[in-house]
């Protein structure tokens, strides 16, 4: 049996990814592929402590993430092809619609 600090520091790896992901890359979708990530190493973690504790809490909070992380592909990709359709870009620097 594996142990959960394995787990842990799979979790740990992917999160960091994500993160340093979101906060270099101007592309927005490879933004929103880093928020995936992060919300994967989320649910490492929730399963990994639900098999640790004996318990389904975790992995049930892992499937709503996972519908939670569907819903947010879905309407933010739906988002980036309305702007690229008016912009034709898709670099985050030049989202600045919403700005007069």
């Amino acid at each position: 049996m594996i142990p959960t600090s394995h787990y842990l520091v799979v979790s740990l790896l992917l999160f960091t990814t994500g993160v340093i992901g979101v906060l270099t890359r101007r592309n927005v979708i490879i933004v929103l592929m880093s928020i995936e990530l992060i919300l994967n190493a989320v649910n490492i973690n929730l399963v990994a402590f639900s098999q640790h504790l004996a318990s389904l809490d975790g992995q049930v909070f892992a499937i709503f993430v996972i519908t939670d992380a569907a819903a947010e592909a879905a309407v933010g990709l739906g988002i980036i092809i309305a702007f690229f359709r008016n912009r034709q870009t898709l670099l985050a620097d030049e989202m600045d619609l919403l700005r007069w």
